[in-house]
């Protein structure tokens, strides 16, 4: 990966919507080029995904908590439980597999505390192998979706 590569992540994580045509303008490349550049980053999955980033407030997702999880056990099949049961709760946004005391982050999202109550217990609580959770209520967030740095010289 060069410096090319780099600016149109770069400029693509700020603005997924841009046409190649604009993205070849700004990064100096031929339209063809840069097409074909672009076709490498996401064949190597440097690119995985486009999306668009909404506001969790305006579809109703404004309670933000942190849920910290430890396993009963370690044992393999009781992890691949619980992850692949973890994938199907669309309120959990992120979930991250930690080394140290805890095991898992969960970055949660519901309505309101009494929604984020009920899911706790009746749904995180039950998953495959939970030992303990903690929760942590997010009162603001600061950093948000942050683009990856891309220029590493």
């Amino acid at each position: 990966m060069d410096r090319l590569d780099r600016k149109i992540l770069s400029i693509l994580q700020d603005d997924g919507r841009i046409s190649t045509t604009d993205l070849a303008s700004e990064v100096g490349l031929s339209l063809s080029s840069c097409h074909r550049r672009l076709k490498d980053l996401e064949s190597t999955k440097a690119i995985t995904n486009y999306r668009a980033i909404i506001d969790p407030t305006k579809v109703g997702l404004g309670f933000e908590a942190l849920v910290f999880v430890s396993l009963k056990t370690e044992e393999r099949d009781t992890i691949l439980a619980f992850e692949r049961e973890l994938q199907s709760i669309p309120n959990v946004i992120l979930a991250q597999r930690l080394f140290g005391e805890v095991d898992y982050l969960l970055r949660v999202r519901t309505n309101d505390i009494d929604a984020f109550a009920a899911l706790r217990d009746d749904v995180l609580s039950n998953l495959p192998g939970v030992g303990k959770m903690n929760s942590t209520l997010v009162m603001k967030n600061i950093v948000v979706d942050r683009a990856y740095p891309t220029d590493l010289g």
